[in-house]
């Protein structure tokens, strides 16, 4: 019964997203014309808006509203630009196939200007694609492109309007979005306690959900911080800030303190039920997470079970727990569960301060940048036309992917025609749909639309064969492709599916041999998605292994100018700098985009992956170090801190070194001389000489709670944990530059 009612939330969920509505507007954009236009005998022009629509749709993307606005209107005029190119090119095949090549090559490069206008670029694509589809024998071909045009403004209008009748949803949504996957990650946390056997596979799922993390944190970013400057400090602005603030805690809280699983199997041992109770508690905040992000997307109150009752399971575990020891090893096995506890109940904390922000319970006031300094936490897109120039070499994936795509294309084309294959501009569809700039995802998306073409055409065929209604066509074709523009960015090979079902069903009220159309879709699919993966493995291929080692070093130099500013923070006390968040949020950054390149080297050929153990090696340290510089900074930060000591520069500047040595071999550069080791030793036993003396001085005091014995108890938590990350990140940064050096990364 639990897992219908799971499955149940999740198809409400699915409703109630933004990919969902955005379908509903795109179909309702599509369809209009279409209705109308035939109905007054000019369905040719309800065709060509609809197209219009269907084109400058992909823009319209989760971000700051304004950069979706000039998305969509850029997608809309170069799809008419295109088409009507290839209006007058088609005339002769001799002019067509090289205006084809450099469309192709020239549109696909815009991707150099990033993410938004890469899809830009593939509405450039599509319009491509859709030009040997012109079913129009009346209108011109500049008619028809400006018909195009205006389709695109039209769909534009309507999302505008629907953004301006829910103004909030958006945000909303996203905001639930970002809080689902915090839950997801904490879930898998979780996991890592009790299914020792999956630990390797759960730890790359870590990084594949830490990768998506950040996608969404950027586009929260954008759209909460220049909602709060155009819009002033608005309440509901004002909560959604602070509650995204509270979601990048959570996930620093979660990287600040890894847990030793290793330690915590020979401590506790195989028949511990210990670590079962711990992920039930790490899975019950989850859930509490899940249920905020619920009420969120319904936008109604949440039910609030108080996160208190958490917080009183935690704290009665951990007295149950305690009571239960046994005598022997019980300092270690206290040292551990301390850690845990404390861990879970900050957390806790976190999620209650969301759930009093959304209640207006929360009284504390918060002090943010200025206009100048809140525009810095913005990732910027430099649209620069020297970036063109810059680009313009075989060092740049998306040049090669680009050269690539043209060739791909150019090859299906001719396929098509030599073979006079019906709607063979099928398979220059599914190439620019398939292909990606890496292999892995480009196979997979093959093997995802390959798969859903061929369900989707067993299950036309099976309606065809028993129902002969053309307005039972019409309607699944239209709840088809309702379906397949929502699912196409959650699940490919699911939206291959009702891509299929739409094209067969709207294609059989425009031809009656439906089984024709059908075996013509699976074959003009196979050719394409087999072109595509071919095209990606011997055409210029960008290998990870060859680009993964500049994302390293962005890492490894995000996570450097972390650590420094941590140093100075500690140094110099204060309120914390702008400098300081936003080398934390690189940090974070960076490292999610390295765990994503690893992600995608997985999915590449074995025989391009002969290095992958030592690049598990490298992420994973990598990843652990920038846990023990967020939980150096995050101790800093929320605790009153003595003066750093000399002995604390020394340690700090050989762990900076070490990772400017690190780089240096990154980038194949002479390695500096680390400082004098002596000094590096002499300064670990002075602070384990200080922090022995204050642990003695604390013993020697009986009563623990005089001011005295408090400050003292403080003191010798703060050397604890000073000493021990700062010999960790000497230990990883000394770890990370001997594997680098040893992995072949070429």
């Amino acid at each position: 019964m639990d897992r219908i009612n799971n499955y149940f939330e999740d198809l409400l969920k699915f409703f109630r997203s933004p990919d969902f509505s955005k379908a509903v507007i795109l179909s309702i954009a599509i369809s209009l014309p279409i209705v109308i236009f035939s109905y007054m005998g000019n369905y040719e022009i309800g065709a060509a808006l609809a197209i219009g629509c269907l084109l400058s749709s992909p823009s319209d993307i989760q971000g700051s509203f304004s950069h979706k606005i000039i998305g969509v209107f850029l997608a809309a005029i170069l799809a008419g630009i295109v088409s009507l190119i290839f209006g007058y090119a088609s005339v002769k095949i001799w002019i067509l196939l090289p205006v084809l090549a450099l469309l192709v090559f020239g549109i696909a490069y815009l991707a150099v200007f990033g993410f938004r206008a890469s899809l830009v670029a593939f509405s450039g694509l599509f319009a491509i694609v859709l030009s040997f589809a012109n079913i129009s024998t009346v209108l011109e071909v500049w008619e028809r492109a400006l018909l195009i045009v205006l389709g695109g403004l039209w769909y534009l209008s309507l999302s505008v309007l629907w953004h301006y009748l829910n103004p909030k949803r958006a945000t909303e949504q996203l905001l639930a979005q970002a809080m689902e996957l915090t839950a997801l990650y904490l879930k898998t946390r979780a996991q890592l306690l009790t299914e020792t056997e999956e630990r390797v596979s759960l730890q790359k799922e870590l990084f594949r959900i830490q990768g998506e993390l950040n996608e969404k944190h950027e586009s929260l970013r954008d759209i909460l911080i220049r909602s709060r400057l155009n819009f002033g400090n608005s309440n509901y602005a004002r909560k959604r800030l602070l509650i995204f603030i509270e979601l990048v805690d959570i996930l620093e809280l979660a990287i600040a303190n890894p847990v030793d699983y290793d330690k915590m199997d020979e401590v506790f041992g195989s028949k511990s039920i210990m670590p079962q109770r711990l992920s039930s508690l790490v899975e019950s905040l989850a859930h509490e997470l899940d249920d905020i992000a619920i009420s969120l997307q319904k936008t109604s109150n949440y039910n609030q079970k108080e996160v208190r009752e958490n917080l009183e399971k935690i704290q009665t575990a951990f007295s149950s727990f305690r009571t239960n020891l046994d005598s022997d090893d019980k300092k270690e096995h206290m040292f551990l569960l301390q850690n845990l506890f404390d861990y879970l109940e900050r957390q806790s904390q976190k999620i209650n301060t969301i759930i009093r922000i959304l209640y207006n319970l929360e009284d504390r006031k918060r002090v943010f940048p200025k206009k100048k300094e809140v525009l810095k936490f913005i990732t910027p897109q430099d649209y620069d036309p020297k970036i063109l120039l810059e680009n313009l070499n075989f060092d740049s994936t998306i040049f090669r992917h680009s050269l690539r795509l043209a060739v791909v294309v150019l090859v299906g084309f001719s396929i098509g025609a030599f073979f006079s294959l019906d709607n063979a501009y099928w398979i220059l569809l599914t190439i620019i749909v398939i292909m990606r700039p890496n292999y892995g995802l480009t196979k997979e998306r093959s093997k995802q639309r390959i798969i859903g073409t061929l369900i989707g055409g067993v299950i036309a065929i099976g309606i065809v064969f028993f129902f002969k209604s053309q307005i039972l066509y019409a309607i699944l074709g239209l709840f088809s492709l309702t379906l397949a523009f929502s699912l196409v960015q959650r699940n490919y090979k699911t939206a291959a599916v009702f891509i299929t079902l739409s094209i067969v069903f709207i294609y059989s009220l425009l031809q009656p041999d439906v089984y024709n159309v059908i075996q013509y879709r699976i074959i003009d699919t196979l050719v394409g998605a087999g072109l595509a993966a071919f095209g990606n493995l011997v055409l210029w291929p960008a290998w990870e292994v060859k680009g993964i080692k500049n994302v390293m070093l962005k890492s490894i130099e995000a996570n450097k100018v972390y650590l420094e500013e941590i140093a100075l923070f500690y140094k110099e006390k204060g309120n914390l700098p702008i400098s300081y968040k936003l080398a934390r949020k690189n940090a974070f950054l960076e490292t999610g985009n390295l765990n994503t390149a690893f992600q995608r080297m997985t999915q590449e050929p074995r025989s391009k992956r002969k290095e992958i153990s030592g690049v598990y090696e490298i992420v994973g340290l990598n990843q652990t170090f920038l846990g023990a510089l967020a939980s150096l900074g995050t101790y800093i930060r929320n605790h009153k801190t003595t003066s750093a000591s000399k002995h604390f520069e020394i340690l700090v500047q050989h762990t900076l070194q070490n990772l400017r040595n690190t780089e240096n071999i990154l980038s194949e550069q002479k390695i500096e001389k680390l400082p004098n080791q002596e000094n590096t030793l002499r300064a670990e036993k002075a602070l384990n000489r200080n922090f022995k003396d204050l642990l003695q001085r604390s013993e020697a005091i009986k009563d623990e709670n005089s001011q005295t014995g408090e400050n003292l108890q403080a003191q010798v938590r703060e050397a604890h944990l000073v000493i021990n990350q700062l010999n960790w990140l000497l230990d990883l940064s000394e770890k990370l530059q001997k594997n680098i050096a040893k992995t072949r990364l070429y």
